[in-house]
């Protein structure tokens, strides 16, 4: 394979640990432990390990160690701030190029979002949630917005899936409904509306953690 595709291959799949939980805040990686877990050498888990400090999920001591970074409720803040308005500037030039099957598919999303919540699925919910936004991401052809949403998403999400395993509440169907409502309308101003509502709601789950 690739060394491109083994370093991607290494990041994504610790960088997705880390999101979900699996390897904790806190903890300690090792390279050499991660590289057999995941059946690569050292050398794509230590490029992923740079990208990950750099991405903020994991810090890093000069020998000495390399963690997992803490949840913090001003880095969630911030990162909700930036990929808010990142999702707004993409809604905005989206919208006017949607196809009905574009909307269709925001729809289908938004369906797997509700049943996901309803049957207290998180990761289900959240990735039915990252695959409706992504439509509208997908059809601005902003590559530059693209870049920064998955660079910063992953840290709103730490906090997103340890909220809701203490028993809080995914963001409302009710607003991707008003969202897919506005962008099958072709209401451009009433779907960037929309959008900044649904990621403060993000902010405010930040607020509410400090």
């Amino acid at each position: 394979m690739p060394r491109t595709l083994l370093r991607e291959r290494a990041y994504a799949a610790i960088r997705d640990a880390i999101v979900a939980g699996e390897i904790e805040p806190g903890a300690v990686v090792r390279d050499a432990d991660l590289a057999e877990r995941l059946g690569l050498s050292r050398a794509p888990v230590r490029e992923a390990f740079a990208r990950l400090v750099d991405e903020g999920l994991l810090e890093s001591k000069p020998q000495s160690y390399t963690r997992v970074t803490a949840v913090v409720a001003g880095d969630v803040r911030d990162a909700a701030a930036v990929v808010g308005a990142m999702h707004e500037l993409v809604t905005r030039a989206a919208v006017p190029r949607l196809f009905a099957a574009d909307v269709e598919a925001m729809r289908a999303a938004n369906a797997r979002f509700g049943a996901a919540v309803d049957a207290g699925d998180v990761e289900g919910a959240l990735h039915a949630d990252d695959e409706l936004h992504d439509v509208l991401v997908r059809v601005s052809g902003n590559h530059a917005a693209a870049a920064t949403v998955a660079r910063y998403t992953p840290l709103i999400r730490r906090l997103e899936r340890r909220r809701f395993g203490e028993g809080g509440t995914c963001r409302s169907a009710g607003l991707h409904d008003r969202l897919i409502a506005a962008c099958a309308a072709g209401d451009v101003d009433e779907a960037v509306r929309v959008t900044a509502e649904i990621w403060r709601t993000l902010a405010d789950l930040a607020d509410s953690d400090d």
